[in-house]
């Protein structure tokens, strides 16, 4: 076999960089947009405004050729491969020893609540007749981490990226949902500050939207909120593998359904998610690095959020939408309720 047989010759690799360009550009001038609109305007996730900069550039008259055409091999990597990757650094922001901090009691409810959840939401998302592929991403996205859980779970099931662009429009828009109206009902059901961060940690789908909505009830309210959510994002890890293994055991040994290799048993990208929170656990790294990682978490997210809401037709969503919207919004509200249950154990 002749040496490097195997590599792509330098024009081929050209050719795909080539390809690949237009879309990550069209991403990074997006996210840059995004950064700009969040730091004049907190309260708007940068996260969620990528997602609906993406949505608004493919359905555009003026961009959306653009995103259908010469730029969507770019932002379908963008999608795809940096979505990975934010989640890998995604695991710098959870630190094993402030979850534990928490108490044995509340990492029950809280994992309680997340297994209520993506069980209610697989449920609802069935009755409303969405397809099971669908159901499957909104209960993965909805019960953990929103969209970067839809991006892991769709690459352990081997789900088609255009399949994700539904249950991604959803968590974003309830998500969005959540960051004004949970707020507005502190008074009428009279709840702490503690209360009102420990609901939001375990209800809200995002973590830039748990931040969003529980920076208004002032400190205490946002530092338990944190911890909650990133309890729950630690959860990513252990459904994506059983997940996984689930897959394996349904597929014939060797291969999948399409005649690709059957995914490994713990995703790489999950393996990295898991050495950068137990990295962060030791407490060895400094503020300065732990601020850069956050920083490269937003960039990779950003840019694969708007990949993925580029790729959202508002013409065909609303073929399919109204019974997606409203079992979103039903699952929405039992994730709240369930979530506020928890909360006033926790910390009331």
């Amino acid at each position: 076999m002749p040496e490097n047989e195997n590599v792509p010759p330098a024009r081929d690799r050209a050719a795909t960089t080539r390809r690949l360009l237009p879309g990550l550009a069209t991403a990074a001038v997006a996210l840059a947009v995004s950064l700009l609109v969040h730091a004049q305007v907190p309260t708007l996730p940068a996260m969620t405004l990528a997602v609906v900069l993406g949505v608004l550039a493919a359905n555009l008259p003026g961009t959306g050729a653009w995103t259908a055409g010469r730029a969507r091999p770019g932002l379908d990597f963008a999608g795809k491969h940096l979505m990975r990757a934010g989640i890998v650094v995604l695991g710098l922001k959870v630190s094993v020893v402030d979850v534990l901090g928490l108490g044995w009691l509340a990492l029950v409810l809280i994992a309680a609540v997340v297994a209520a959840s993506f069980a209610g939401t697989y449920l609802i998302s069935r009755l409303f007749r969405l397809p099971p592929v669908t159901a499957l991403l909104v209960a993965t996205g909805f019960s953990i981490c929103g969209a970067s859980a839809i991006g892991a779970m769709a690459a352990v099931r081997r789900i088609k990226h255009v399949d994700t662009v539904l249950p991604v429009a959803l968590v974003t828009l309830c998500g969005t949902l959540a960051i004004g109206v949970l707020p507005l009902l502190v008074t009428p059901l009279q709840l702490s500050a503690p209360v009102f961060g420990a609901w939001t940690g375990a209800s809200v789908h995002d973590v830039g939207q748990v931040v969003a909505t529980a920076q208004t009830g002032g400190a205490a309210a946002l530092g338990i909120a944190v911890v909650v959510k990133l309890t729950r994002v630690l959860l990513l890890a252990p459904v994506v593998a059983i997940a996984s293994a689930q897959q394996r055991l349904t597929e014939p040994a060797g291969q999948t359904h399409d005649g690709g290799r059957r995914p490994p048993l713990i995703p790489l990208f999950v393996l990295g998610f898991m050495a950068m929170v137990a990295l962060r656990s030791t407490g060895w790294l400094g503020a300065g690095w732990l601020e850069a990682g956050a920083l490269l978490q937003d960039l990779l997210l950003g840019a694969a959020l708007f990949g993925l809401g580029s790729a959202v037709r508002i013409r065909s969503l609303l073929q399919t939408g109204a019974r997606a919207l409203l079992a979103a919004l039903a699952s929405w509200l039992l994730i709240a309720v369930l979530g506020l249950g928890a909360a006033v154990v926790i910390a009331g």
